[in-house]
């Protein structure tokens, strides 16, 4: 996708269209910055913006472009895997933010379903399988709770599972917390890399904003421990599809230990390569990121009967793999 204005935000707390007639070029008409954004072509730090009210922050990068962004996904988009009283497990299409932050929860309801969450589209869903089985439809009824027990990045898809009981949330987050869950992950990257355990230390700001490992022996004890198994799947062409196994479950930690290999997974705008060194160009012109959570295993909070759950990659990235395998041919 390719940009046509791209701006660095130097102040605070500015509402999205007050900064593009700031920064467009010949100071754009409310009208034509309003046009802009309902025709889903800007986006705030890569990540498409559809809400007139998005306040920016300094810092923050503000991005036109000159075509159309896939538009969010929505309740038909998450599919649902497995539901009883005390479980959830379903899947997030690529593009969804898992849980809406506390700070915007007060939003309104049409507010939010501009860019719903999951922890929103799944109660609708079961709400209404709920309805569908009953033959009945109270619209004042509420939608079940979820509570969360672990979190996927927006950008990537794949499975998770929620909690609908506290001691069920409690038991799940203790098999992660103890690494009896697993949860197994598809990624592609440019180039190769040979099967590996990878262990570093995180932290918080590896010096340029971003989350990253550190070497300096001073955090030993303030940063989080991060591993992760890489192993090939198969290559295709100038690319590698990777099985990543995740043994600790930090914010960003495939994508980070990925790039800190020198590669990157495709279509990560984010993380592009070691800190302190060029970015790596991403040349698989692909339009979401590569990675994919394929499968799930837990023990069930209450039985402790074994659950699993597999997924192949989505199909636009089963279209994108099947174009790079015919032209590696």
């Amino acid at each position: 996708m390719q940009p046509e204005h791209t701006f660095i935000i130097a102040e605070d707390t500015q509402m999205v269209l007050a900064v593009m007639r700031q920064y467009l070029p010949e100071a754009p008409s409310w009208t034509a910055v309003r046009k802009l954004l309902r025709a889903r072509r800007v986006a705030i730090g890569g990540v498409l913006c559809v809400d007139e009210g998005r306040q920016l922050s300094k810092g923050e990068v503000l991005t036109i472009f000159q075509q159309p962004l896939p538009p969010p996904p929505t309740d038909k988009h998450v599919k649902v895997h497995y539901v009883d009283r005390e479980v959830v497990v379903v899947e997030k299409p690529t593009r969804m933010v898992t849980l809406r932050r506390k700070q915007d929860l007060a939003w309104s309801w049409a507010r939010k379903n501009l860019q719903p969450t999951l922890d929103e589209c799944v109660p609708r869903l079961i709400g209404k399988h709920a309805a569908r089985k009953t033959n009945s439809e109270n619209k004042h009824k509420k939608n079940p709770r979820l509570l969360s027990v672990h979190r996927i990045d927006r950008d990537t898809s794949g499975l998770l599972v929620f909690a609908r009981t506290q001691e069920a949330q409690t038991k799940i987050i203790q098999q992660f917390a103890h690494h009896d869950a697993v949860r197994r992950y598809f990624a592609l990257i440019p180039g190769a890399i040979e099967p590996q355990t990878v262990t570093s230390q995180f932290i918080r700001d590896r010096g340029d904003g971003l989350r990253g490992s550190t070497t300096d022996a001073t955090y030993a004890t303030e940063g989080e421990r991060a591993v992760t198994h890489f192993r090939t799947l198969r290559k295709i062409g100038k690319y590698s599809e990777l099985e990543c196994r995740l043994e600790t479950g930090r914010t960003n930690q495939i994508r980070i230990h990925l790039a800190e290999l020198g590669h990157p997974i495709c279509g990560d705008i984010k993380y592009r390569g070691p800190f302190g060194k060029p970015p790596v160009p991403d040349k698989s012109k692909i339009r979401r990121m590569a990675l994919h959570a394929a499968d799930l295993r837990l023990e069930h909070p209450t039985t402790g009967k074994l659950m699993e759950f597999q997924t192949p990659w989505p199909a636009d990235m089963q279209r994108y793999l099947d174009h790079l395998q015919s032209k590696s041919k």
